[in-house]
């Protein structure tokens, strides 16, 4: 949609061919529904929230930004607002209202609507794009196609992933696409005995195992989620697009107080072990976890829940405190594209012009969205990157 917006600036005459029954359907599941639109922090700070080719997209973020998203919606009679985390949403908070404002910017073009209509190939001779193939065989002739057909993420709306097979038919490099910002299935099952709890202000961080230990990939803090297979929300799912290759070789570290030292931790618990002296230790803890998670904590540290607080040893004390400060969870596996918010891999950015999303390999085509290797965490960052790269490549149709 954006990239009709832009090639319509220009005074092209575009077909829109939309496989749905309806435009910007993955767009109705973003945010919850509400549609997180982008991300109002200062453009220069992207970079640091694009998990991979994150210099690839210089010339699209900085040609098309934030505020050139949030103008192009607000023109066309959608309001916005700013929320924790610099987080954009609809004053509504419904992202149908998203959907129109992209369509009445694109209504203002000579822009042909076709929907129900599925491209399943391409027309290339001697290395220049000639065209389009439909489902039912029919080929189509264009000066340029840009293409913008997602990722495998919801394979339900219609990313289902198979137009890779026809950029490698064509000579394309893909990168194997895997899921990102996904939930994380674990090895432990007391994560799943938690199902349905939040944990806010904790710090999760992914570490790569090796004989030595293990390397730390990435650490975050905010909130994470039980659940019946093992974590989720944003801190799994943000971490879970470091991720490169066999997830069984990661592992998460949970601090469930960040804000302490060890040191601080250890007089923490000292003085709640003081006030509930003559307690049983599985009675002393309700201060500093939530009741669902103290059973859990208790079996975990190894101490007898019976076990009078006065009687509890340095050793029993000190293996308690690496639970708040160090607990860990090793990861069995992520969950399916079903369940990905994203896609991390697809075309190889090495063979796209980062000035004009334009094929390296081949003339009159150009690529935007999430079908290109570049991925990002939650916060309104993918959406930008789609409408940045759609902007660039539209516009870059003479």
């Amino acid at each position: 949609m954006m990239a009709a917006v832009a090639a319509g600036n220009n005074g092209h005459t575009i077909d829109l061919y939309e496989s749905n029954e309806k435009l910007g359907k993955k767009l109705y599941i973003t945010g919850k529904g509400r549609c997180n639109l982008t991300n109002a922090c200062d453009i220069g700070d992207y970079f640091e929230n694009i998990v991979h080719n994150h210099s690839f997209l210089y010339s699209a973020l900085y040609s098309f930004t934030n505020e050139s998203l949030m103008a192009l919606m607000e023109e066309n009679g959608v309001p916005l607002k700013v929320e924790r985390g610099e987080r954009v949403f609809p004053v509504t908070d419904k992202s149908n209202d998203v959907i129109k404002g992209f369509k009445s910017a694109i209504n203002q073009k000579k822009c042909h609507f076709l929907l129900n209509e599925k491209i399943v190939d391409l027309v290339v001779e001697e290395n220049s794009l000639k065209g389009i193939v439909l489902e039912n065989g029919e080929s189509r002739l264009y000066d340029a196609v840009i293409l913008a057909t997602g990722g495998k993420s919801y394979p339900s709306t219609g990313s289902d992933g198979n137009f890779f097979e026809v950029l490698e038919g064509v000579g394309h490099r893909i990168t194997y696409p895997t899921p990102a910002l996904v939930p994380m299935n674990t090895k432990e099952d007391w994560p799943r005995q938690l199902q349905g709890l939040a944990l806010k202000n904790v710090t999760l961080t992914l570490v790569k195992k090796n004989p030595k230990g293990g390397v730390k990939v990435k650490s975050l803090m905010g909130e994470m989620l039980f659940t019946h297979f093992g974590v989720s929300g944003p801190l799994a799912l943000s971490l879970s697009s470091y991720i490169s290759a066999s997830p069984k070789t990661y592992s998460l570290i949970l601090d469930l107080k960040p804000g302490l030292t060890m040191e601080q931790m250890e007089n923490r618990i000292q003085r709640d072990f003081e006030k509930y002296n003559n307690k049983d230790f599985i009675n002393a803890l309700g201060d500093l976890l939530p009741s669902k998670m103290i059973p859990i904590m208790v079996e975990l540290s190894g101490i007898d829940p019976i076990l009078k607080v006065n009687q509890i040893t340095k050793i029993q004390r000190k293996k308690l405190i690496e639970c708040f400060k160090h607990l860990e969870i090793n990861i069995a596996g992520l969950r399916d594209f079903t369940e990905a918010i994203i896609t991390s891999g697809g075309v190889d950015v090495k063979e796209v012009d980062p000035g004009t999303m334009e094929s390296k390999k081949i003339n009159n085509l150009y690529f935007a969205g999430e079908m290109l290797d570049v991925d990002a965490l939650t916060g309104g960052f993918n959406i930008q990157i789609a409408a940045s790269t759609g902007w660039l490549a539209g516009n870059a149709i003479e």
